[in-house]
């Protein structure tokens, strides 16, 4: 077995620690707007801006979402951040949903990117030859629309579906397989609402989570210039750096803080 040089081992970047984005891959005007826009009058408009900003994921068929940490981070009044997601939950413009990352983890989904979402799952099982797809119109037509609130009881659910047909509790544990539905553990007569195909994201985002800690943990002063920490590429995330550093900013597990070369992100005391 060949041994490494000393000089070879000292080059080799460790294993955990975040990979300098190729440069190929940035786009200097973005890179430059995220510390220019990094602040918003209004929850609307960050959450088109976060939208548009969503990182592409190989191999995983998933519409947008925003973390409502994120906008925490972007839009400094939560009070208005709360007040105006309200509203267009109201309106019916988005969809909240609860994670199972943390306790006060919740995803932001515009409504025709979560209908396009139900599309592709439908179109999916079709394709498999799976019958009674009919549910997912009835799930979007009786349910979604009338239904607000990030979790629905089971009498509730089979009284709104039958809206559209005659229900069989087979159309709920197609609804469930197909990732529209998690029971609770608490009452499993109670479901969560839930983004089809999120699974393998939210595993990366608790790991992207730990791995960014970790690397401003490392740093002397625990801190790091924005401009040069989102240019890092997390090895155990799919999600892109700007993506977890507007969560954990919004979380207050860092800060920003203003220097004469920019604002530096750094790690906030327990």
């Amino acid at each position: 077995m060949e041994n490494s040089s000393p000089s070879t081992s000292r080059k080799r970047q460790r294993a955990d620690e975040p990979e300098p984005e190729p440069e190929s891959e940035l786009n200097d005007a973005e890179l430059l707007s995220f510390e220019e826009n990094f602040n918003f009058s209004d929850t609307l408009v960050a959450l088109r801006m976060m939208r548009a900003q969503f990182p592409p994921i190989d191999k995983v068929s998933i519409q947008p979402f925003i973390l409502r940490s994120q906008l925490y981070s972007s839009v400094k009044d939560r009070t208005q951040v709360d007040r105006e997601l309200e509203s267009l939950r109201r309106e019916r413009v988005l969809r909240t949903f609860k994670l199972s990352t943390g306790q006060d983890d919740h995803a932001i989904m515009f409504l025709d990117d979560y209908f396009s979402q139900i599309e592709r799952v439908s179109k999916r099982l079709e394709a498999q030859k799976q019958e009674d797809l009919s549910v997912f119109q009835w799930f979007k037509k009786h349910v979604i629309h009338s239904k607000l609130d990030p979790n629905i009881g089971h009498e509730e659910l089979r009284s709104l579906l039958s809206l559209g047909g005659k229900v069989k509790e087979e159309h709920i544990s197609l609804l469930i397989n197909a990732g529209l539905l998690t029971r609770q553990l608490i009452d499993p007569n109670m479901y969560w609402f839930a983004i089809p195909n999120i699974g393998s994201v939210l595993k990366g985002l608790t790991q992207g989570r730990k791995e960014l800690m970790s690397f401003l943990n490392r740093r002397k002063y625990k801190e790091m210039a924005m401009t040069a920490l989102e240019k890092k590429r997390l090895r155990l995330s799919p999600l892109d750096m700007r993506f977890h550093l507007r969560d954990l900013l919004g979380s207050g597990h860092l800060k920003t803080v203003e220097s004469p070369t920019g604002l530096l992100v750094k790690v906030v005391k327990d």
